[in-house]
């Protein structure tokens, strides 16, 4: 039997690992019974059509993204208020709709979104692991030298290539809105600090409307991370209200991704 510091150990990395998995998408992991419905959906969506991000290549394609028996984030597409849109809907839900990339690409580029969430979840605290949840994020992973990962981030990634058969990424950055931090703030994921996730939008402020985004993603990285983003693999969107067992529900419109330098164009709500 292992004594009780080995044992506290092995459950504490099984919980590390198991988050780690869950926030980037480890590929290996259970996916939505039946992934061609939203997956499907998505790609002979307005909403893709709007969307632009044709310098990545050819890419897997979306995939909805579950995390063992956890109750899933339910995603959907549709228009809202004239804007071809991405529904999600969490009830004490946590999944990711995530688009892995065939060839990593530079990320020196302009992102540019936009969201809508009728509600912020105001029990919420991105720095606290026991509720670390967002009603929206947008997802970055990259790529980057792993021989500089801590001892614990290294282990991580070495348990996640042998479990899923793809390495943990170098980096993830998610792009937040939260009720509580202001702008700029940049919060490490309590369980490992190769996740973060940058406030872009703070405050009640936008609530119930269209809210347009563009972002430097090369600069968001530095600000985030304190070096030069390596290459970019994936993208990803996110609601999630697991941990604090809310229910919620943003939208999330277009995703347009260009090279620097190049103008960015989203969808735009009709007028009559």
């Amino acid at each position: 039997m292992l004594d009780p510091t080995r044992q506290r150990l092995l459950i504490r990395s099984i919980a590390w690992l198991a988050v780690v998995c869950a926030l980037v998408g480890c590929a290996a992991l259970p996916a939505d019974e039946d992934p061609s419905t939203v997956e499907q959906a998505l790609a002979d969506s307005d909403w893709a059509r709007a969307s632009d991000w044709g310098l990545l290549g050819v890419t897997p394609g979306w995939r909805h993204q579950r995390y063992g028996s956890a109750r899933p984030t339910r995603y959907g597409v549709g228009e809202r208020e004239g804007r071809p849109a991405v529904h999600a809907n969490s009830r004490a839900g946590n999944s990711t709709l995530r688009l892995p990339l065939g060839e990593p690409v530079d990320a020196s580029l302009r992102l540019a979104f936009s969201w809508l969430v009728p509600q912020l979840n105001d029990k919420a605290d991105l720095r606290d692991a026991e509720i670390d949840d967002a009603v929206v994020r947008v997802i970055l992973t990259f790529d980057g030298d792993r021989d500089v990962f801590r001892p614990r981030d290294r282990w991580l990634s070495e348990i996640v290539q042998l479990i899923t058969g793809e390495p943990m990424p170098y980096a993830t950055l998610m792009y937040v809105w939260d009720h509580r931090y202001p702008v700029g703030t940049v919060v490490p994921n309590p369980h490992t600090d190769r996740i973060r996730m940058l406030v872009v939008q703070s405050g009640e402020e936008g609530v119930g409307r269209w809210n347009d985004l563009e972002r430097d993603v090369a600069a968001d990285f530095q600000a985030a991370f304190g070096e030069a983003p390596g290459r970019l693999t994936g993208l990803g969107l996110m609601t999630d209200s697991n941990n604090t067992g809310e229910s919620v529900e943003a939208w999330f419109g277009p995703v347009v991704l260009r090279p620097v330098g190049l103008p960015t164009q989203v969808a735009r709500p009709k007028h009559p």
